[in-house]
C-alpha cells in the first residue's frame, strides 16, 4: 500500500476543482492510496480502517475473502472511508480515465459524509487516530489479561447493534464559532484544571499546541487540535458530552446501562473491561450512518460520477469504456436490490420532477393521465432540492417519501415472487406486483433495522436484568439468543431475562366455528404470535410462555 504518485494526484486535484464548481462541498485535504486486491481483502473486515483493533474474527473474514477470490477473482475499483482527512483506496491496475470517473465517485461520497446530518457525530474527530489509540489499548490489555479480552470483545460485539445511535445524535448540535466553542472552553477551563489538575507548564503547552494548530491549519485548526487531544485523552469526548446534558436524564442503551450499573464490571479488578466496551460502543455508533444511508450514499456518488465525467474532456476516446463500466455498476437488478441503481435513478427522478414543479399539491391532485404527463412549470429547483435531500435524509425517509407509482412505472420495477416448479424441479421467479406501495415495502424491508431492546427496571424481582423486545412483526433469530444472553449474563454478573414474541401453531381446523373462518386454499394459515420469556442463569437457557 502506497500513496498515489504526483501524476495521479494532479488528476485528483483537477477533479476537485470541477466537483466544487458543480456545488459539492468537502475539505481540501484527502489521502489516496494505491492497493492490491490482497490489500483490499485484508482491510475489508476492518471496515477499511488500517488502524482498527485486532480481533480473530477479522482473520477469519480475510481467509473467507481469499477463498472466494480464488473462485471468483474480481477487481474492486475503490473504497473511501469517513475520516479526517478522508482516506480512499484505489486498485493498482486502474488506468487514468477510470481514475477520473472513480475520483468523482469518491468526492461525492466525501461530500455526503461531510454534509449529511446523520454523520454529524463523526465531524469532530479523526477515526483513524482514535482507532490507533484503541488498538494500542487492546494490545496492552491482552498482554495483561490474555484471552479474556477476546471474550469481552465477542460479548460486546454481540449487542453493539443495540447502541442508542439516534439518542446520541439527538444530543449533538452545531456549536457557535465566535468567540470560542463550548468544547474549547470546557477543555481549558474545566477538563485540564479540575479533572486532570494539569501543572501550569503543561497547561501553557496545551495553549501553545492550540495556537500552533490554528496557525498551521486555519479553519481546520480546532478539528486538528481535538483530533490530537483524542489520542492523548481518549476519555475527554465522553466527559464533555456528559457535561452538555445539563443534568437532564438521557436514555441509556444496553451497553451504557451495563457499564454503569453492573456490579461485576464496577469491581476494582474488572474496571478495565469498561474501557473495552466503551471503545466497542463508540466504534459501532461511528459506523451506524454508513449502513443507514447505503442507498442514498451510493446513489449520490453514482449520480455525480456520471454528471461530472460526461462533461470532462478527459473522457475523449473512452466513451465506450465508461459506458460499459458505468452500466455494470448502476444496472437495475430484476431480482434483488442494487443500491447504486435505485439511489442514482431516484436522485435523477427527483431533480427532474422538482424542475417541472411536480412536487406541488396542484400536481398531486391531478387525476388525468394526459395532464400529468404534460405538466411542467419549469421551476428550475431540481438541483437545489437534491442537495437539500443529501443533507437531511437517510434511506428510510428517502424511500418512504419519494418512491411513488410514477417512478416504479418509469423504470418498470416490480416485486419478484418465487415458487417451486415440481415438474422442472427448479425455482421459478415471477412478477408478483408492480404497485408502488408493495415495491416501497420491499425496499424498506431490506433496510438495516436492529431490534429494539429496552431495559425494564420494575421487572425481574431485583434478581434478574429484565429486557423487553419491542416487537415489530419481526422475531429475533433463535440461533443467536443463547450465546448473546450468555454474554450479557457475563457482563451483568447475574441472571438475565428476555421477553420477546414468537410464532406458535394456530388452532386446528376443526376448532373454527364456521367454514368461512378457515383459511382459503393457497392463502396459508393465519400467523399467531405469543410472548415468551427466555432466562439465562448460570449459563443455562430456559424458556417459558407468558
Amino acid at each position: 500500500m502506497q500513496l498515489i504518485d504526483q501524476h495521479t494526484k494532479k488528476i485528483m486535484e483537477g477533479c476537485k476543482e470541477r466537483a466544487r464548481e458543480a456545488g459539492l462541498r468537502f475539505q481540501d485535504e484527502t489521502l489516496e492510496y494505491i492497493v492490491t486486491n490482497r490489500d483490499m481483502l485484508e482491510l475489508s473486515p476492518k471496515v477499511m480502517i488500517p488502524t482498527l483493533y485486532d480481533y480473530w474474527v477479522h482473520d477469519v473474514e480475510v481467509m473467507k475473502g481469499k477463498g472466494k477470490y480464488e473462485l471468483y477473482p474480481h477487481n474492486p475499483y475503490e473504497t473511501v472511508i469517513n475520516t479526517r482527512p478522508p482516506i480512499s483506496f484505489y486498485n493498482d491496475n486502474n488506468p487514468d480515465w477510470l481514475n477520473v470517473m472513480i475520483f468523482y465517485h469518491v468526492l461525492a461520497h466525501i461530500d455526503f459524509f461531510q454534509n449529511n446530518l446523520y454523520y454529524r457525530h463523526t465531524w469532530d474527530y479523526d477515526l483513524t487516530g482514535k482507532a490507533l489509540s484503541d488498538k494500542r489499548l487492546i494490545a496492552r490489555l491482552r498482554s495483561e489479561h490474555g484471552r479474556w479480552v477476546d471474550y469481552l470483545i465477542e460479548f460486546g460485539r454481540s449487542i453493539d447493534n443495540l447502541v442508542g445511535y439516534f439518542d446520541e445524535l439527538s444530543g449533538l448540535f452545531r456549536e457557535e464559532i465566535p468567540p470560542f466553542t463550548r468544547r474549547l472552553d470546557f477543555y481549558f477551563d474545566y477538563f485540564l484544571q479540575t479533572i486532570k489538575k494539569t501543572k501550569t507548564a503543561d497547561y501553557v503547552k496545551e495553549i501553545e499546541r492550540y495556537n500552533r494548530s490554528m496557525r498551521e491549519y486555519g479553519e481546520l485548526g480546532e478539528e486538528t487540535f481535538f483530533a490530537d487531544t483524542a489520542r492523548k485523552y481518549p476519555e475527554f469526548e465522553a466527559i464533555y458530552l456528559k457535561s452538555t446534558q445539563g443534568g437532564k436524564t438521557r436514555k441509556q442503551d444496553l451497553l451504557q446501562f451495563i457499564m454503569e450499573n453492573s456490579e461485576f464490571l464496577n469491581q476494582s479488578e474488572n474496571k478495565w473491561m469498561k474501557s473495552v466496551l466503551e471503545l466497542l460502543r463508540s466504534t459501532s455508533i461511528y459506523f451506524q450512518p454508513q449502513i443507514r444511508t447505503k442507498i442514498m450514499n451510493e446513489g449520490w456518488a453514482s449520480y455525480w460520477h456520471e454528471q461530472l465525467f460526461l462533461t470532462d474532456e478527459r473522457i475523449k476516446g473512452h466513451e465506450i469504456d465508461f459506458a460499459r463500466c458505468h452500466s455494470g455498476v448502476t444496472a437495475l437488478s430484476r431480482v434483488g436490490l442494487n443500491p447504486y441503481a435505485i439511489g442514482m435513478r431516484l436522485f435523477q427522478y427527483l431533480e427532474e420532477i422538482a424542475d417541472q414543479g411536480r412536487l406541488s399539491l396542484d400536481f398531486q391532485r391531478l387525476a388525468d393521465i394526459g395532464l400529468r404527463e404534460r405538466y411542467d412549470r419549469q421551476t428550475g429547483t431540481g438541483r437545489e432540492m437534491i442537495f437539500a435531500l443529501r443533507e437531511n435524509y437517510c434511506d428510510f425517509s428517502f424511500i418512504s417519501t419519494f418512491i411513488d407509482q410514477d417512478f416504479v412505472n418509469r423504470h418498470k420495477l416490480f416485486v419478484a415472487g418465487r415458487r417451486f416448479n415440481k415438474e422442472r424441479m427448479a425455482w421459478q421467479y415471477y412478477v408478483k406486483s408492480r404497485k408502488a406501495e408493495e415495491y416501497r415495502a420491499m425496499l424498506l424491508n431490506s433496510l438495516y433495522h436492529p431490534p429494539k431492546i429496552e431495559i425494564e427496571l420494575h421487572k425481574g424481582g431485583g434478581k434478574y436484568l429484565y429486557l423487553i423486545h419491542q416487537f415489530e412483526e419481526k422475531p429475533l433469530i433463535r440461533e443467536f439468543i443463547a450465546n448473546t444472553m450468555m454474554g450479557i449474563e457475563f457482563l451483568w454478573g447475574g441472571p438475565v431475562q428476555l421477553e420477546t414474541s414468537e410464532v406458535v401453531s394456530g388452532p386446528p381446523a376443526e376448532s373454527y366455528q364456521t367454514l368461512a373462518q378457515q383459511p382459503k386454499r393457497g392463502q396459508g394459515a393465519k400467523i399467531h404470535w405469543r410472548r415468551f420469556v427466555y432466562t439465562m442463569e448460570n449459563r443455562a437457557l430456559t424458556k417459558t410462555a407468558l
